[in-house]
């Protein structure tokens, strides 16, 4: 019986985290304004309830898989695809977030960089997918 309320306590302890979690996360995306600044961007500011959806789902579908580890059989292709469009989300998030608290045009005055801000960022990025191509595949 002891043993049945432990494992309750802790199946709710765990959803409330991953609750809390999720919640953090799909607010701080809300409130970088991600979704609107590029559809904005895109000229495609209609359909921003359909990219809302699919960033809902995409979050519920990668929630499940990391949790319930079910093999997704797909093949390498696919995991190449997946791979891209994750490192593209992140990359989004973490610019989207230097932008919001203005790091890129602070850290260009700073240095004195008045032309090529744009080329500074795609360095940042490529230097960025380098280290993680040759953590992930080069240094095992």
């Amino acid at each position: 019986m002891i043993q049945i309320i432990k494992k309750t306590a802790l199946f709710f302890m765990g959803l409330a985290g991953g609750v809390g979690v999720a919640a953090g996360i799909y607010a701080f995306i809300v409130m970088l304004q991600i979704i609107q600044r590029f559809s904005n961007r895109t000229g495609t500011a209609k359909y921003i309830t359909f990219y809302e959806d699919c960033v809902m789902f995409g979050g519920i579908l990668g929630n499940m898989v990391s949790v319930f580890e079910f093999p997704i059989p797909l093949g390498p292709v696919f995991l190449c695809f997946y791979g891209t469009c994750t490192g593209i989300f992140v990359g989004c998030l973490a610019i989207a977030l230097a932008e919001v608290i203005d790091v890129i045009p602070a850290v260009s005055r700073r240095i004195g960089i008045r032309s090529g801000v744009p080329f500074l960022v795609l360095c940042i990025g490529l230097g960025k997918g380098i280290g993680a191509f040759y953590q992930l595949v080069i240094a095992r």
